[in-house]
This record gives C-alpha cells, sequence and structure tokens, in this order.
C-alpha cells in the first residue's frame, strides 16, 4: 500500500512544470479546491516542509552561494507579490546538479538545479519554471494529491507525506514505484497529474504576466525542451516528473497570446548569475568554461556582453591569475559599483592578493549604501576575519546569523572566528546550529551540552545554551514523530 500512494503521489509532483491557458482577464481563473485543509493543514504544511527542507541540506549539494541566493531570492519573491492564493511563506533554494530540474514542497519551499541556468536563455524562461513552482504550491497540489489518496486507502497521513517527499526527491524512484501499480490506478493517477499540471500552467502565466515577464518565455523554453529531449533514452528528472507533450506546448502558446505584448530587456543580472554558474557550478573545467564564454559572447546581445567577461574574471579568479581577474573587474566596477556580482568577486580578489584590508575597506563603504545587505554583509565579515579583525568579524556575524538563521555562511564563519579568539563554547555552538539545519539533532544538542559545561556556571551564556538545548530537544521530539 505504500508503495501504491509513493507512485500515485510521484506522478502528483511530475506537475511540477506544465502548460498554461488563462486569458489575460483572470476571470477564467477557477479557485479549484484549493482547501486541502481535510488532511492536512497550512501549519502541518509548514512543519513538514521544515523538517524535509533539514533533510535536504543533509543529503544534497546545496548551493551556499550568497550572491546566487540572492539574485533567485529577488526574481521567486518578485513573483510571489504578483501569485494567487499565496498562504505560506517562500523559500527559494539551489542544488548543484547539471540535471534541468526544479521541484517544490510544502511550505513554500522550491529548489532549482543549477542546470537550468545552463538551458534557459533569458530571465523570463527561468522565471516560467519558478512561476510553475509557485503555483503548486499556492494551489496545494500536494496536500491535494494526498486528500484525494486518502480517500481511497487507511494509509496514514505520516505514510503518505513520506511517500510523497520521496516521490519528490527522487522521480525515478517514484516512477519505478508507479509499475508496481495497476494498470487503472496508474492512469487515475497520470490524469490527476495533467491536471494539476494545466493548473499549475494557468496559474503560473498569469503570475508571470502581472510580474512583467515575458509569457512568451513559458512555450519557448518548454517547447526547446521537448525537442531536445524528445528522442532521448533518459530524459532529464525534470521531464521525467513534469512531461511535454505537444498538447500542453500548444496549450501554453495560445494562453500566452492572450496576454498584451510586453518588449522585456535583456537581464545583466540573470546572465551574470548564468556566468556564475558556468564557472563555478556546472562542473567542467576551465578551459571548458572559457571557451564557453568566448563562443557565446559572438552570438549574443552588446547589452549582455559584460556578463561574459565577468564570468571570465571568475575562471581568472579561481585558477590564481589574479592580474587578469582584476584588470577586468576594475573595468566592470567602474560601470557598475554597485552591482554585488562584481562586489562579491572583487571581495574574493583582494582576499586572493593577500590585501582583506582593502576587501573590508571597499564592503564598509558599500554597506553605507547598501545597509544590512546580506551578500555584503558576509563579505564584510569574510575580510575582517581575514584581516585578522576577529572580535569586529563576530559582532557582525552574530547579527548576521540572528538575522539569517538558515544561512550555513554566517554559522561557519562564526565557528572560525571563535576558533581564532580561543571561545571554544561559541564554536561549538555555532557548529551545533549547522548541524540542527542537517536534521542531526542528537549531534547538535551534544555540542551544546559541551558549550554549557564550559560556560560559566549561573552565566547568562550558560542560560542561553541551556535555553536552546530545551528548543532543539522539542525539534527533535517533532521530527521524529514526522516519520
Amino acid at each position: 500500500m505504500l508503495k501504491r500512494a509513493r507512485s500515485l503521489i510521484c506522478l502528483c509532483v511530475a506537475a511540477a512544470i506544465s502548460v498554461p491557458q488563462v486569458a489575460y482577464a483572470e476571470i477564467d481563473l477557477p479557485d479549484i479546491g484549493t482547501a486541502a485543509g481535510a488532511t492536512l493543514t497550512i501549519d502541518q504544511e509548514l512543519i513538514y516542509g521544515d523538517a524535509y527542507m533539514r533533510m535536504i541540506r543533509a543529503s544534497s549539494p546545496i548551493v551556499n552561494d550568497p550572491v546566487l541566493n540572492e539574485y533567485v531570492d529577488s526574481i521567486g519573491h518578485r513573483l510571489v507579490s504578483s501569485a494567487n492564493d499565496v498562504k505560506t511563506p517562500f523559500t527559494f533554494f539551489m542544488i548543484r546538479d547539471r540535471n534541468i530540474n526544479a521541484f517544490a514542497f510544502f511550505g513554500g519551499y522550491v529548489a532549482l538545479h543549477t542546470g537550468l541556468f545552463l538551458h534557459a536563455h533569458t530571465e523570463s524562461e527561468l522565471a516560467s519554471v519558478m512561476a510553475h513552482e509557485i503555483a503548486h504550491v499556492t494551489q496545494r497540489h500536494l496536500a491535494r494529491r494526498m486528500e484525494d489518496e486518502a480517500r481511497r486507502s487507511p494509509a496514514t497521513v505520516a505514510a503518505l507525506v513520506g511517500s510523497l517527499l520521496l516521490a519528490i526527491a527522487a522521480p525515478q524512484a517514484g516512477i519505478a514505484a508507479l509499475t508496481a501499480t495497476t494498470a487503472g490506478s496508474m492512469q487515475a493517477s497520470i490524469n490527476y497529474t495533467r491536471s494539476n499540471e494545466k493548473e499549475a500552467d494557468r496559474f503560473g502565466i498569469a503570475t508571470l504576466a502581472r510580474a512583467k515577464f515575458d509569457v512568451n518565455d513559458m512555450p519557448r523554453f518548454f517547447g526547446r525542451l521537448a525537442d531536445e529531449y524528445r528522442y532521448a533514452s533518459k530524459p532529464p528528472p525534470m521531464l521525467l516528473t513534469h512531461p511535454l507533450p505537444e498538447d500542453r506546448i500548444t496549450d501554453t502558446r495560445e494562453r500566452a497570446q492572450h496576454y498584451p505584448p510586453l518588449r522585456v530587456q535583456p537581464s545583466i543580472n540573470y546572465h551574470l548569475a548564468r556566468a556564475r554558474v558556468v564557472a563555478r557550478y556546472a562542473g567542467i573545467k576551465s578551459t571548458s568554461a572559457m571557451d564557453w564564454f568566448q563562443r557565446t559572447a559572438r552570438k549574443a546581445s552588446p547589452k549582455i556582453q559584460d556578463s561574459f567577461e565577468y564570468g571570465k574574471a571568475l575562471v581568472y579568479l579561481d585558477t590564481n591569475k589574479l592580474d587578469e581577474a582584476e584588470a577586468i573587474l576594475d573595468k566592470l566596477l567602474k560601470k557598475d559599483p554597485n552591482n554585488n556580482f562584481y562586489l562579491d568577486a572583487a571581495s574574493d580578489l583582494y582576499i586572493a592578493q593577500k590585501q582583506p584590508e582593502k576587501a573590508v575597506k571597499l564592503m564598509k563603504e558599500v554597506l553605507t549604501v547598501k545597509p544590512n545587505n546580506p551578500v555584503i554583509t558576509i563579505n564584510y565579515a569574510n575580510a575582517l576575519l581575514k584581516s585578522e579583525k576577529y572580535q569586529d568579524a563576530i559582532q557582525v556575524l552574530q547579527r548576521y546569523t540572528h538575522e539569517h538563521p538558515n544561512d550555513t555562511n554566517g554559522w561557519h564563519l562564526l565557528s572560525k572566528a571563535n576558533i581564532k579568539l580561543g571561545n571554544s563554547a561559541e564554536d561549538l555552538a555555532a557548529r551545533a546550529e549547522i548541524l540542527a539545519l542537517n536534521a542531526q539533532w542528537d549531534k547538535s544538542i551534544q555540542l551544546y551540552s559541551q558549550a554549557s559545561q564550559l560556560a560559566k556556571l549561573g552565566s547568562l551564556k550558560q542560560a542561553r545554551y541551556d535555553a536552546r538545548i530545551d528548543q532543539l530537544l522539542a525539534q527533535r521530539d517533532r521530527f521524529i514523530a514526522l516519520q
């Protein structure tokens, strides 16, 4: 029975990328059964989402890149602000994987594989994938699929959720499980999936239009993927979970035509993000990355040429050709002195040149223009650490980790700074937070217990550690209860 639930839910998740059918007036967007509360409440979805995110951190190569994360987050929340039926906060993150894929799960979590950047030619194409995933969350497709399955089987909600999350994370396993079901249940699942997909496309394309992206890039991207992998013996995960039959692509094109034409200029930040992925997260040699930049630049618009120069600078920086990197970054910063892609690279350059004080000065100046910006703040803290200004770094990082508790970058740097000053208890506490983010509850509690033993008896610091232990114990028990 669990195998059956697993396969059915797997196909539900396949709905994560589809084709639209929405008129611009949006009055043909019916609110189709978003009340899945009979099976799972919004609060429960948030709990399951948080638990699964911790499992993903522990098992997947999450991209902890402040610049890329800021960019993806900005696009995601631009879309969310234009979406209907938003009932949860949203978290966008990237997984280092060249396969084309994206998926969403409980609690507003949306994952993008870095491979998407290698295949999406424009920001609107990337946004079309994200808008589709956002629609799966806002329309509660996972909870609704569970509700449908619960009507036909006595499986517990916990078992259904576990099956569903497995299917999201491993579409191949889900598809394999599907073959064990009857033909009738298979067809029912496929039909339901197609329904989810069309609904996600309808809402997704409406969101794209309101957010001022090019709606035509949705059918353009989907059509290109379908053509590229039409005869592939092993299609990418996204096409396993998001099948693209011709009628869906045709439907998307027709829907896009209902929207007024919108001329969208090329996004330099999208192409900078794409260049960063090619240089650092595509799993190719530096010579291959450099060749890609040179070849692609020859046929690209003059408006995005700087992105290819930026990509070359990253390759030079990562291969320790610092003079070449500096020459390019100096030119780029003169053109756009407040661009976080360039500033982040400049900070890394100065540190590589053994001049971390230059990075400190630059980041401090930019913080007056962009106070509390996470990219600049984390670079500032790192530069302070490299400049051996450990106490200053700790002060910055204490504030940063309070405001961004789920960013492991902050905790890693805080651990390093405290080690340099011999603050063993605070180092243990920082490392404990990283373990908790990876659902390693017992190890996290153990480190906090050690920190408490090192703290002065009866001190505020010890009280803080003990209070955190109580919180982690409660979180661990809640997590175990979900399994």
